[in-house]
């Protein structure tokens, strides 16, 4: 059954989730060393971060300048928190001068590989993954007394729900890993020159950009359709977590609250644009194929038009919530926000708060209606709540599904930051329990390196949906989106079809159900070309829907050469799912390897690794990626010199109509009132210290 959420329900689960903005940032990413302080440390003396949003997908350039000041050749160890679904596509580092592109090797060969070199005293350096962590770079040498120089590009599918689009760049590393922070330490201040800029190319109308928390952020609009945004510390410098936390409101953009050389690296930055509210429902499709080639890959997004109806009755709330140590810089702000979401609660409402840390605990011992009395009872509770223990989140999940009446639509709103290290923490344990029960399950992913592929997993498994919130975003902003999907039908058991064209190897094999305002992005690959008919099917309400449309496959397309990557990476991680799922077979990690071999792509069982140029022939290791990035990157300059371009396919046969959409999102279709509520809310909670909006 679907689950019923009345339009009230925005103030609540802004007031759930709205004061984490104001939570302290984790640890920071950046240059390691043990804690000890045996090591003398290098620093960073230049951070550039060049981000490019285009045709679905984001590409980000981070080059770093590290300096060695001691009298002694030292390892570089870098770490950055792995990006949403991110794929690292190149690792550089300047060796004599000169950049050398990083290949991808089997991660044990790569890692015997780069300790010969080391023991030889060749310049090397290694890309590898922490699973969902992190991805941690080792430079050596880092020549005493010089500098070294270091590049690394990512991919990864732009994120747009309700015709508001994000862009988050993570330096916070999430603090999820006790043991690793205990033995490391981060230099994360940029001694010299931090810049960040991302340019932003869309073939739909953008009505605005923003940058919470970085006021002196430059948004330009540079063309239709084509916007800039700039951070550059020579001028103004980025600013740290607490100065977010300590300014008094956005509504000052043009001060910078300091001035100097320096920047730290220890707050995400991220960056929203918003697209007009009479946007039609459409489909963008996004081809490469070579001249001459068999096979093409290609991206639909599909984003369908204002069809899921709104509803509206009196409904269960299970709040299940992480109170683990792991919170305890949040937690304030956690019991704040269950403040404000229980106050706005209607009469006919009930509500279950859960907690859990090393065990679950039942504050309301049973369903409480949502009266004054109550609701300022339960008030005083959770003020009261401590932080502390591991995170037993099997635990909490379990008492919040044994609590379920089935005479109520229910909705479970799960917030967690952490990563399950208590009692059961095996992936099928939680699927399983999940799968017993006919319930939505709507997470909450707080911050970076939280396990982002466990969580989602869960919520796929319940057909509801996750979203990651970083410390840098505008939380009322996130939850409103996430209200259209919580106050509208939804569409269940989506599948596609595509006749008239060969296909294969479509990513996601799975699509469970679609939420208002989100996007169904399929990748795949195509045979030949031409026309082909397009079909999207689902259930609303017990009702089966089709949408159709024709779109057309091009013999030949080279304008978008990372799609082989994003198809691959999009695979790789199907594979680590079933992998974590049912466990590791011998086939899954040899696919995995061939995948990420082949499209030179970092993942848990692929490494990339440089060497001197020479040595690369000495091992038999192609110069795969060398050849793969030099197409990418002048396709990047040739499309840079282009104006914007619209990817919508079906303009001729519209999928969804003409009508206006206002609630849903392609390359636009969100509210405008939207925009406006987020900025009301945010002088709202302003008032309150510990949900301050910046």
């Amino acid at each position: 059954m679907d689950t019923i959420f009345s339009l009230r329900r925005v103030a609540m689960l802004v007031g759930i989730l709205g004061g984490f903005l104001m939570a302290t940032a984790g640890h920071a990413a950046g240059l390691l060393r043990p804690a000890d302080g045996s090591t003398p440390p290098l620093s960073i003396k230049q951070h550039h971060v060049r981000v490019t949003i285009e045709d679905g997908y984001a590409i980000t350039e981070v080059e770093q300048l590290f300096h060695n000041p001691n009298d002694r050749d030292l390892t570089a160890w870098y770490s950055f928190p792995v990006p949403e679904h991110g794929s690292v596509a190149e690792f550089t580092v300047w060796i004599d001068g000169k950049p050398v592109v990083g290949e991808v090797l089997e991660k044990q060969r790569a890692r015997e590989i780069h300790e010969a070199e080391k023991s030889a005293g060749r310049e090397t350096g290694l890309a590898e993954k922490d699973e969902y962590r992190s991805f941690d770079l080792q430079v050596h040498p880092v020549r005493a007394g010089q500098d070294t120089r270091i590049r690394l590009v990512y991919l990864q599918p732009a994120h747009l729900d309700s015709g508001i689009g994000r862009y988050v760049y993570p330096l916070e590393d999430g603090g999820v890993d006790e043991q690793r922070m205990a033995f490391w330490t981060a230099q994360d201040t940029v001694e010299e020159h931090f810049s960040f800029q991302l340019q932003l190319r869309s073939g739909y109308p953008v009505d605005a950009v923003r940058v919470p928390g970085q006021a002196a952020a430059v948004v330009t609009q540079q063309a239709a359709g084509l916007w800039s945004v700039q951070l550059d510390s020579a001028s103004a410098p980025l600013l740290t977590a607490s100065e977010v936390n300590n300014s008094e409101s956005a509504a000052a953009p043009q001060q910078a609250l300091h001035t100097g050389p320096a920047a730290r690296l220890d707050q995400d930055l991220a960056v929203y644009w918003r697209h007009p509210s009479d946007l039609p429902g459409s489909v963008d499709a996004v081809a490469y194929k070579p001249v001459g080639a068999q096979r093409g890959s290609f991206m639909l997004t599909v984003t369908p038009g204002a069809d899921l109806q709104p509803i509206s009755d009196g409904s269960d709330w299970i709040f299940v919530l992480d109170t683990s140590g792991s919170m305890s810089g949040k937690l304030a702000s956690l019991a704040d926000g269950v403040s404000q979401a229980l106050g706005r609660m209607r009469p006919n409402d009930r509500f279950r708060i859960i907690t859990f840390g090393d065990r679950a605990s039942d504050i309301s011992t049973a369903y409480v209606p949502a009266t004054t009395e109550q609701v300022q009872a339960y008030i005083q509770k959770v003020q009261n709540l401590q932080a502390g223990g591991g995170t037993n989140l099997h635990a909490g999940l379990k008492r919040a599904l044994s609590a379920l009446d089935a005479d109520r639509p229910t909705g479970i709103v799960l917030v967690t930051d952490g990563v399950a290290n208590v009692g059961i923490t095996g992936q099928k344990a939680f699927l399983k329990l999940l799968q017993e029960h006919d319930v939505r399950l709507f997470t909450a992913i707080m911050g970076n390196s939280a396990n982002r592929p466990l969580l989602e997993a869960m919520t796929e498994a319940s057909n509801g949906f996750a979203v990651s919130v970083s410390n840098s975003d505008e939380i009322v902003g996130q939850i409103l989106q996430a209200s259209a999907k919580l106050t509208h039908q939804a569409m269940n058991e989506v599948r596609i079809e595509i006749d008239g064209m060969r296909t294969a190897n479509l990513t996601p094999s799975r699509i469970g159900s679609l939420y208002r305002g989100e996007q169904l992005v399929v990748m795949g690959h195509y045979f030949g070309d031409g026309p082909a008919t397009l079909r999207v099917h689902g259930n609303v309400n017990g009702q089966d829907v089709s949408y159709s449309t024709r779109i057309d496959f091009p013999e030949s397309a080279g304008r978008n050469p990372e799609l082989e990557r994003l198809w691959a990476y999009a695979r790789v991680q199907e594979l680590a799912q079933e992998i974590r799922n049912f466990g590791e077979s011998g086939e899954l990690r040899a696919a995995i390897i061939d995948l990420g071999v082949e499209y030179s792509l970092v993942t848990d069982h692929t490494s990339m690794l440089v060497l001197r140029d020479e040595m690369f022939s000495q091992y038999g290791i192609d110069r795969r990626n060398a050849s793969r990035r030099e197409l990418e990157k002048l396709a990047q300059a040739q499309r840079a010199q282009q104006a914007p371009v619209s990817n919508r396919a079906d303009s001729a046969q519209p999928m969804f109509g003409n009508s206006p959409r206002p609630s849903t999102g392609t390359g636009g279709g969100a509210l405008s009132p939207w925009w406006a509520l987020l900025a009301i809310l945010g002088r709202l909670l302003s008032g309150s210290p510990r949900s301050r909006i910046v």
